[in-house]
């Protein structure tokens, strides 16, 4: 499932794959250009043991023995990677001390051996070559005069090579764009995930915490957006109050308080068609929206929710009964009038229902400013 996930961002973001990916290879292909090239010579040594008592084979032996353990090869490299050694030949080549700094080197054992490789880099091939043996000659110098049982040999001089180690614009390219490609995957997967990071939230803004319905700030401005697309279109709306809550807030325990609520919301996404909408307007009551609704239409609905409110709801952990004593006012809009003025019309038919001791349901339409549907 998770690679099927990641598969799904990597399509949804190829473009930022492949755009990664080029200005990688542009980048690339404009540095082995921009940058000056910088040539390597390798030049290697072999350290043996020295003849100096032919008659003693014991010795041989020996110094075979003591080389088998590297403790003379990594002095030796030790030697040749010296700072003394790089500035000695340096001078012995005639390069400038300005021009040292340019020059790097590394110097490593090769495995499960007696040989040291040395590798020069610089701007000039030749001279690469020249520093590296001259290291070479001056490391041998340095030894002999120290120690009188092993000897370091040249086992390979350096040669001026004839292609720079870097930039090679091929090789550079190839690993710049397939880099990129990495990047790209990488950055269209984090695009994915800010942006539904991003919809989580926005989702969440815009619900009510307790209900999981749209709060107030957001449903009125689905009815704004709804009154300005469709100016001289047929819409209703219905404020509708749960008047045997009010005072149990402090009452109920916090918990039988919200789940109360989550069973009325349910009530009325069940009474309510696929295209109503649905938002809590207060702390115990709720806007309905009733797009393509005329009032006589709106009646049958706020009706038959009404009836379904009216019923009891049982909370068996209280041993309590709660009567809902739902109250309904309702309002259609005509005359091209505002959402405001249309939501205090609905108000007003709330007010209505309010004082009304045995209709519980008003309606406000510009043709007759108020009438009611009997219980």
């Amino acid at each position: 499932m998770e690679i099927r996930l990641y598969l799904q961002m990597l399509r949804r973001g190829w473009w930022i794959i492949l755009i990664t990916a080029l200005v990688a290879l542009v980048v690339a292909l404009a540095l082995s250009y921009v940058v000056p090239p910088r040539y390597e010579a390798v030049s290697r040594f072999i350290i043996s043991p020295k003849n100096v008592r032919p008659n003693s084979p014991d010795l041989g032996l020996w110094g075979l023995d003591i080389l088998g353990n590297q403790t003379i090869t990594s002095t030796y490299m030790e030697v040749i990677k010296s700072n003394r050694i790089y500035q000695d030949a340096a001078r012995a080549v005639d390069l400038a001390p300005e021009d040292a700094d340019k020059y790097s080197y590394k110097v490593q054992v090769l495995e499960n051996s007696t040989v040291i490789e040395l590798r020069v880099s610089g701007p000039n091939s030749e001279m690469t070559a020249r520093l590296a043996n001259s290291m070479g000659n001056q490391a041998i110098q340095f030894t002999a005069r120290l120690n009188e049982f092993y000897k370091m040999d040249f086992l390979d001089e350096a040669t001026p090579p004839e292609v720079p180690e870097s930039p090679k614009p091929l090789r550079d390219s190839i690993l710049a764009f397939g880099i990129g490609l990495v990047l790209g995957g990488v950055l269209a997967i984090v695009r994915d995930y800010l942006l539904i990071s991003l919809e989580s939230y926005r989702i969440r803004f815009q619900l009510d915490n307790v209900t999981g319905v749209y709060n107030r700030r957001r449903i009125t401005k689905i009815l704004e957006d709804e009154l300005t697309d469709n100016p001289d279109g047929i819409l209703s709306v219905g404020i509708i109050e749960l008047s045997g809550l009010s005072g149990l807030e402090d009452t109920l325990p916090a918990v039988e308080y919200q789940n109360v609520l989550r069973r009325a919301t349910g009530i009325l996404q069940k009474e309510l068609r696929g295209h109503d909408i649905i938002g809590r307007w207060d702390e115990n009551s709720f806007l309905i929206i009733l797009p393509n609704t005329s009032g006589s239409a709106a009646n049958r609905i706020f009706k038959r929710i009404y009836s379904s409110l009216a019923a009891p709801v049982d909370l068996r952990h209280l041993d309590l009964s709660i009567d809902l004593h739902p109250l309904i006012g309702g309002a259609e809009y005509s005359s091209n009038i505002e959402s405001e003025e249309l939501l205090e019309k609905a108000a007003e038919a709330l007010g209505n229902a309010r004082k009304d001791k045995t209709n519980s349901i008003y309606i406000w339409e510009l043709k007759n400013p108020f009438w009611n549907i009997e219980e």
